[in-house]
Protein backbone atom coordinates (compact mmCIF):
# COMPACT_ATOMS: atom_id res chain seq x y z
CA UNK A 1 0.00 0.00 0.00
CA UNK A 2 1.26 3.49 -0.85
CA UNK A 3 -0.05 6.95 -0.17
CA UNK A 4 -2.06 8.25 -3.11
CA UNK A 5 -0.62 11.61 -4.10
CA UNK A 6 -2.34 14.32 -6.07
CA UNK A 7 -0.54 15.64 -9.13
CA UNK A 8 0.58 18.68 -7.12
CA UNK A 9 1.87 16.59 -4.21
CA UNK A 10 3.66 14.22 -6.60
CA UNK A 11 5.38 17.23 -8.17
CA UNK A 12 6.32 18.46 -4.69
CA UNK A 13 7.81 15.04 -3.90
CA UNK A 14 9.87 15.12 -7.09
CA UNK A 15 11.04 18.64 -6.28
CA UNK A 16 12.19 17.56 -2.80
CA UNK A 17 13.86 14.46 -4.19
CA UNK A 18 15.76 16.43 -6.82
CA UNK A 19 16.86 19.06 -4.32
CA UNK A 20 18.10 16.66 -1.66
CA UNK A 21 20.03 14.53 -4.14
CA UNK A 22 21.71 17.41 -5.97
CA UNK A 23 22.21 20.27 -3.52
CA UNK A 24 23.55 18.51 -0.42
CA UNK A 25 27.18 17.38 -0.93
CA UNK A 26 27.52 13.75 -1.95
CA UNK A 27 30.28 13.08 0.58
CA UNK A 28 27.95 14.06 3.44
CA UNK A 29 25.15 11.86 2.14
CA UNK A 30 27.57 8.96 1.65
CA UNK A 31 28.65 9.29 5.28
CA UNK A 32 25.02 9.05 6.40
CA UNK A 33 24.36 6.06 4.13
CA UNK A 34 27.43 4.21 5.42
CA UNK A 35 26.71 4.98 9.07
CA UNK A 36 29.90 6.99 9.56
CA UNK A 37 30.14 9.66 12.24
CA UNK A 38 29.34 13.15 10.94
CA UNK A 39 31.53 16.10 11.87
CA UNK A 40 30.18 19.38 13.19
CA UNK A 41 30.95 20.93 9.80
CA UNK A 42 28.87 18.25 8.07
CA UNK A 43 25.82 19.13 10.18
CA UNK A 44 26.33 22.86 9.75
CA UNK A 45 26.92 22.68 6.00
CA UNK A 46 23.83 20.56 5.39
CA UNK A 47 21.48 22.59 7.58
CA UNK A 48 22.62 25.92 6.14
CA UNK A 49 21.95 24.65 2.62
CA UNK A 50 18.45 23.61 3.69
CA UNK A 51 17.84 26.89 5.49
CA UNK A 52 18.94 28.96 2.50
CA UNK A 53 16.12 27.31 0.53
CA UNK A 54 13.50 27.43 3.29
CA UNK A 55 13.74 23.70 4.02
CA UNK A 56 15.41 23.56 7.45
CA UNK A 57 12.51 24.32 9.80
CA UNK A 58 9.22 23.80 7.93
CA UNK A 59 7.36 23.12 11.18
CA UNK A 60 8.07 26.64 12.51
CA UNK A 61 5.78 29.64 12.05
CA UNK A 62 6.13 31.09 8.55
CA UNK A 63 7.41 34.42 9.87
CA UNK A 64 10.43 32.63 11.34
CA UNK A 65 11.31 30.46 8.36
CA UNK A 66 8.59 27.83 8.44
CA UNK A 67 6.43 26.59 5.58
CA UNK A 68 2.66 26.60 5.46
CA UNK A 69 2.58 23.01 4.26
CA UNK A 70 -0.10 20.39 4.69
CA UNK A 71 0.72 17.50 7.04
CA UNK A 72 1.17 15.30 3.95
CA UNK A 73 3.76 17.64 2.44
CA UNK A 74 5.61 17.84 5.72
CA UNK A 75 5.67 14.05 5.73
CA UNK A 76 6.92 13.97 2.13
CA UNK A 77 9.70 16.44 2.99
CA UNK A 78 10.78 14.27 5.91
CA UNK A 79 10.55 11.03 3.93
CA UNK A 80 12.55 12.32 0.95
CA UNK A 81 15.19 13.92 3.18
CA UNK A 82 15.82 10.59 4.87
CA UNK A 83 15.59 8.64 1.61
CA UNK A 84 18.37 10.83 0.18
CA UNK A 85 20.57 10.29 3.27
CA UNK A 86 20.55 14.00 4.09
CA UNK A 87 21.36 14.70 7.76
CA UNK A 88 18.30 15.63 9.76
CA UNK A 89 18.20 19.34 10.67
CA UNK A 90 19.76 19.39 14.12
CA UNK A 91 16.91 18.29 16.39
CA UNK A 92 17.96 20.47 19.34
CA UNK A 93 17.54 23.51 17.10
CA UNK A 94 14.80 22.57 14.66
CA UNK A 95 12.46 20.35 16.69
CA UNK A 96 13.14 21.33 20.30
CA UNK A 97 14.15 24.83 21.39
CA UNK A 98 13.16 26.59 18.15
CA UNK A 99 9.45 25.73 18.45
CA UNK A 100 9.54 26.50 22.19
CA UNK A 101 10.97 29.99 21.67
CA UNK A 102 8.53 30.60 18.80
CA UNK A 103 5.61 29.59 21.05
CA UNK A 104 6.60 30.96 24.46
CA UNK A 105 9.50 33.37 24.02
CA UNK A 106 9.28 37.16 24.04
CA UNK A 107 9.49 39.04 20.75
CA UNK A 108 13.00 40.14 21.68
CA UNK A 109 14.02 36.56 22.39
CA UNK A 110 12.55 35.39 19.07
CA UNK A 111 14.43 38.04 17.12
CA UNK A 112 17.64 37.31 18.96
CA UNK A 113 17.65 33.53 18.68
CA UNK A 114 15.34 32.13 16.00
CA UNK A 115 17.20 33.20 12.82
CA UNK A 116 20.52 31.99 14.25
CA UNK A 117 18.88 28.76 15.44
CA UNK A 118 17.43 27.97 12.01
CA UNK A 119 20.78 28.61 10.32
CA UNK A 120 22.79 26.67 12.91
CA UNK A 121 24.78 29.79 13.73
CA UNK A 122 24.00 28.67 17.29
CA UNK A 123 24.42 24.98 18.10
CA UNK A 124 22.00 24.20 20.90
CA UNK A 125 22.44 21.53 23.56
CA UNK A 126 19.68 20.09 25.71
CA UNK A 127 20.03 20.35 29.49
CA UNK A 128 17.19 18.22 30.87
CA UNK A 129 18.34 14.87 32.32
CA UNK A 130 20.33 14.61 35.52
CA UNK A 131 21.96 11.63 37.26
CA UNK A 132 18.89 11.23 39.53
CA UNK A 133 16.33 12.79 37.20
CA UNK A 134 16.05 10.94 33.91
CA UNK A 135 12.65 9.39 33.33
CA UNK A 136 11.46 11.19 36.49
CA UNK A 137 12.51 14.55 35.11
CA UNK A 138 10.51 16.49 37.71
CA UNK A 139 13.05 15.37 40.33
CA UNK A 140 15.76 17.58 38.84
CA UNK A 141 17.95 19.44 41.33
CA UNK A 142 19.95 21.92 39.25
CA UNK A 143 19.08 25.20 40.97
CA UNK A 144 18.84 28.79 39.77
CA UNK A 145 18.75 31.44 42.50
CA UNK A 146 17.86 34.97 41.56
CA UNK A 147 20.50 37.56 42.45
CA UNK A 148 19.68 41.07 41.21
CA UNK A 149 19.33 41.00 37.44
CA UNK A 150 20.85 37.51 37.12
CA UNK A 151 20.24 33.90 38.06
CA UNK A 152 23.06 31.96 39.72
CA UNK A 153 22.97 28.36 38.47
CA UNK A 154 24.50 25.34 40.18
CA UNK A 155 24.06 21.68 39.32
CA UNK A 156 24.74 18.95 36.79
CA UNK A 157 23.16 17.65 33.60
CA UNK A 158 23.99 14.36 31.91
CA UNK A 159 23.55 12.52 28.60
CA UNK A 160 23.93 15.85 26.80
CA UNK A 161 24.09 14.64 23.21
CA UNK A 162 26.77 16.38 21.09
CA UNK A 163 27.27 18.85 23.94
CA UNK A 164 30.93 19.09 22.92
CA UNK A 165 29.75 21.23 19.99
CA UNK A 166 27.29 23.34 21.96
CA UNK A 167 27.26 27.13 21.91
CA UNK A 168 24.15 27.50 24.12
CA UNK A 169 22.17 25.06 26.23
CA UNK A 170 18.43 25.22 27.00
CA UNK A 171 18.25 24.13 30.59
CA UNK A 172 15.58 23.12 33.08
CA UNK A 173 16.36 24.52 36.53
CA UNK A 174 14.59 24.62 39.87
CA UNK A 175 13.68 28.19 40.80
CA UNK A 176 11.20 27.45 43.61
CA UNK A 177 12.44 24.68 45.93
CA UNK A 178 9.28 24.92 48.06
CA UNK A 179 6.83 24.21 45.23
CA UNK A 180 5.64 20.79 44.14
CA UNK A 181 8.15 19.17 41.84
CA UNK A 182 6.71 20.23 38.50
CA UNK A 183 5.54 23.65 39.70
CA UNK A 184 8.95 25.05 40.63
CA UNK A 185 10.83 24.55 37.36
CA UNK A 186 11.97 27.23 34.90
CA UNK A 187 13.80 27.15 31.56
CA UNK A 188 16.96 29.17 31.03
CA UNK A 189 19.04 29.70 27.91
CA UNK A 190 22.67 29.50 29.01
CA UNK A 191 25.72 30.56 27.01
CA UNK A 192 28.09 27.59 27.31
CA UNK A 193 31.13 29.87 27.19
CA UNK A 194 30.16 31.52 30.50
CA UNK A 195 32.51 31.01 33.46
CA UNK A 196 31.50 27.99 35.50
CA UNK A 197 30.17 25.85 32.62
CA UNK A 198 32.16 22.63 32.12
CA UNK A 199 31.53 19.87 29.57
CA UNK A 200 32.88 16.40 30.33
CA UNK A 201 32.68 13.60 27.70
CA UNK A 202 31.18 10.17 28.41
CA UNK A 203 32.46 7.17 26.47
CA UNK A 204 29.60 5.09 25.10
CA UNK A 205 29.30 1.34 24.67
CA UNK A 206 30.13 1.65 20.96
CA UNK A 207 33.39 3.47 21.78
CA UNK A 208 32.15 6.90 20.71
CA UNK A 209 31.84 10.14 22.69
CA UNK A 210 28.42 11.28 21.59
CA UNK A 211 27.15 12.28 25.04
CA UNK A 212 28.47 14.42 27.85
CA UNK A 213 28.03 15.66 31.39
CA UNK A 214 27.57 19.41 31.82
CA UNK A 215 28.41 21.03 35.15
CA UNK A 216 27.28 24.46 36.33
CA UNK A 217 29.23 26.13 39.12
CA UNK A 218 27.98 29.60 40.13
CA UNK A 219 27.09 30.37 36.52
CA UNK A 220 25.55 33.84 36.27
CA UNK A 221 22.76 33.98 33.67
CA UNK A 222 20.98 37.25 32.73
CA UNK A 223 17.28 37.43 33.53
CA UNK A 224 16.42 38.03 29.88
CA UNK A 225 17.51 34.44 29.18
CA UNK A 226 14.43 33.10 30.99
CA UNK A 227 12.01 31.46 28.55
CA UNK A 228 8.42 32.52 29.20
CA UNK A 229 7.47 32.79 32.86
CA UNK A 230 9.33 31.67 35.94
CA UNK A 231 8.17 28.31 37.34
CA UNK A 232 6.16 27.49 34.18
CA UNK A 233 8.76 25.42 32.35
CA UNK A 234 7.03 22.09 32.95
CA UNK A 235 4.46 23.15 30.35
CA UNK A 236 7.24 24.19 27.97
CA UNK A 237 9.08 20.89 28.51
CA UNK A 238 5.96 18.86 27.71
CA UNK A 239 5.50 20.92 24.54
CA UNK A 240 9.14 20.32 23.58
CA UNK A 241 9.05 16.59 24.31
CA UNK A 242 5.86 16.21 22.30
CA UNK A 243 7.62 17.74 19.29
CA UNK A 244 10.70 15.60 19.93
CA UNK A 245 8.66 12.39 19.99
CA UNK A 246 7.12 13.14 16.62
CA UNK A 247 10.60 13.27 15.07
CA UNK A 248 12.17 10.54 17.17
CA UNK A 249 10.73 7.76 14.96
CA UNK A 250 12.68 8.14 11.70
CA UNK A 251 10.35 6.18 9.45
CA UNK A 252 12.12 7.06 6.21
CA UNK A 253 15.60 6.25 7.51
CA UNK A 254 14.46 2.96 9.03
CA UNK A 255 12.73 1.99 5.77
CA UNK A 256 15.90 2.83 3.85
CA UNK A 257 18.11 0.73 6.14
CA UNK A 258 15.66 -2.17 5.91
CA UNK A 259 15.59 -1.94 2.10
CA UNK A 260 19.41 -1.94 1.99
CA UNK A 261 19.48 -4.91 4.35
CA UNK A 262 17.16 -6.77 2.01
CA UNK A 263 19.58 -6.21 -0.87
CA UNK A 264 22.46 -7.42 1.28
CA UNK A 265 20.55 -10.55 2.24
CA UNK A 266 20.36 -11.66 -1.40
CA UNK A 267 19.93 -15.43 -1.69
CA UNK A 268 19.48 -15.73 2.08
CA UNK A 269 15.90 -14.57 1.51
CA UNK A 270 15.15 -18.05 0.23
CA UNK A 271 14.98 -18.94 3.91
CA UNK A 272 11.28 -18.56 4.70
CA UNK A 273 11.85 -17.50 8.30
CA UNK A 274 14.18 -14.69 7.25
CA UNK A 275 11.80 -13.61 4.50
CA UNK A 276 8.95 -13.55 7.02
CA UNK A 277 11.07 -11.42 9.35
CA UNK A 278 11.57 -8.85 6.59
CA UNK A 279 7.87 -8.90 5.69
CA UNK A 280 6.81 -8.34 9.30
CA UNK A 281 9.14 -5.36 9.69
CA UNK A 282 7.95 -3.85 6.39
CA UNK A 283 4.32 -4.13 7.47
CA UNK A 284 5.00 -2.61 10.87
CA UNK A 285 6.88 0.29 9.27
CA UNK A 286 3.90 0.96 7.02
CA UNK A 287 1.61 1.10 10.06
CA UNK A 288 4.09 3.41 11.77
CA UNK A 289 4.16 5.70 8.74
CA UNK A 290 0.39 6.07 8.81
CA UNK A 291 0.52 6.76 12.56
CA UNK A 292 3.10 9.47 11.93
CA UNK A 293 0.74 11.18 9.50
CA UNK A 294 -2.09 11.02 12.01
CA UNK A 295 0.06 12.50 14.78
CA UNK A 296 1.15 15.47 12.66
CA UNK A 297 -2.35 16.06 11.33
CA UNK A 298 -3.88 16.24 14.82
CA UNK A 299 -1.14 18.13 16.67
CA UNK A 300 -2.16 21.74 17.27
CA UNK A 301 -2.03 24.61 19.77
CA UNK A 302 1.12 23.26 21.38
CA UNK A 303 -0.67 20.03 22.33
CA UNK A 304 0.75 17.10 20.36
CA UNK A 305 -1.63 14.23 19.65
CA UNK A 306 -1.44 11.55 22.39
CA UNK A 307 -0.49 9.05 19.69
CA UNK A 308 2.93 10.73 19.53
CA UNK A 309 3.79 8.38 22.40
CA UNK A 310 2.78 5.41 20.23
CA UNK A 311 5.01 6.79 17.50
CA UNK A 312 7.96 7.15 19.82
CA UNK A 313 7.45 3.74 21.38
CA UNK A 314 6.99 1.73 18.20
CA UNK A 315 9.40 3.80 16.14
CA UNK A 316 12.33 3.17 18.43
CA UNK A 317 11.47 -0.52 18.81
CA UNK A 318 11.48 -0.92 15.01
CA UNK A 319 14.70 1.07 14.72
CA UNK A 320 16.33 -1.36 17.14
CA UNK A 321 14.82 -4.40 15.42
CA UNK A 322 16.21 -3.36 12.04
CA UNK A 323 19.72 -2.72 13.39
CA UNK A 324 19.59 -6.14 15.09
CA UNK A 325 18.61 -7.72 11.78
CA UNK A 326 21.65 -6.14 10.11
CA UNK A 327 23.90 -7.62 12.81
CA UNK A 328 22.39 -11.05 12.19
CA UNK A 329 22.98 -10.70 8.44
CA UNK A 330 26.61 -9.75 9.05
CA UNK A 331 27.11 -12.91 11.10
CA UNK A 332 30.62 -13.41 12.58
CA UNK A 333 31.88 -10.37 10.61
CA UNK A 334 29.76 -8.17 12.89
CA UNK A 335 32.36 -8.78 15.61
CA UNK A 336 35.01 -6.89 13.59
CA UNK A 337 33.96 -3.39 14.64
CA UNK A 338 37.58 -2.53 15.47
CA UNK A 339 38.97 -3.64 12.13
CA UNK A 340 41.05 -1.03 10.24
CA UNK A 341 39.88 0.73 7.09
CA UNK A 342 41.96 -1.59 4.92
CA UNK A 343 40.12 -4.64 6.22
CA UNK A 344 38.87 -7.11 3.63
CA UNK A 345 35.50 -7.18 5.39
CA UNK A 346 32.76 -4.97 3.91
CA UNK A 347 32.29 -1.65 5.69
CA UNK A 348 28.67 -2.40 6.56
CA UNK A 349 29.62 -5.52 8.51
CA UNK A 350 32.14 -3.57 10.59
CA UNK A 351 29.55 -0.88 11.39
CA UNK A 352 26.70 -3.27 12.16
CA UNK A 353 27.44 -3.91 15.84
CA UNK A 354 28.43 -0.33 16.82
CA UNK A 355 25.22 0.93 15.17
CA UNK A 356 23.15 -1.72 16.97
CA UNK A 357 24.75 -0.83 20.31
CA UNK A 358 24.32 2.89 19.75
CA UNK A 359 20.60 2.58 19.08
CA UNK A 360 19.92 0.81 22.37
CA UNK A 361 19.56 4.40 23.63
CA UNK A 362 16.61 5.07 21.31
CA UNK A 363 14.05 3.55 23.67
CA UNK A 364 15.30 5.77 26.51
CA UNK A 365 15.79 9.28 25.15
CA UNK A 366 12.81 11.55 24.54
CA UNK A 367 11.01 9.86 27.43
CA UNK A 368 11.67 6.17 28.03
CA UNK A 369 9.40 3.61 26.45
CA UNK A 370 8.18 2.57 29.90
CA UNK A 371 6.98 6.15 30.44
CA UNK A 372 5.38 6.16 26.98
CA UNK A 373 3.38 3.06 27.89
CA UNK A 374 2.05 4.86 30.96
CA UNK A 375 1.05 7.86 28.83
CA UNK A 376 -0.67 5.60 26.31
CA UNK A 377 -2.53 3.77 29.07
CA UNK A 378 -3.74 7.02 30.64
CA UNK A 379 -4.45 9.30 27.66
CA UNK A 380 -5.49 6.84 24.94
CA UNK A 381 -6.81 3.74 26.68
CA UNK A 382 -8.24 5.59 29.67
CA UNK A 383 -6.84 3.09 32.18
Amino acid sequence: MQLALSVEDAEFRDEMRAFFTTQVPQEIRDAVREGRELSKDDFVTSMRILNAHGLAVPNWPVEWGGQDWSPLRRHIWHEELQRACVPQPLAFNASMIGPVIAQFGSQEMKERFLPATANLDIWWSQGFSEPDAGSDLASLRTAAVRDGDEYVVNGQKTWTTLGQYGDWIFTLVRTDPEAKKQAGISMLLIDMTLPGVEVRPIEMIDGGFEVNEVWFTDVRVPLDCLVGEENRAWDYAKFLLGNERVGVAPVGATKRVLAEAKKLAGPLLEDQLLAARFAELENELLALELTALRVVAHSADGKPHPASSVLKLKGTELQQAVTELVVDLAGPASLASGAPDDSALPLWTRHATPTYLNFRKASIYGGSNEVQRQIIARTILGL
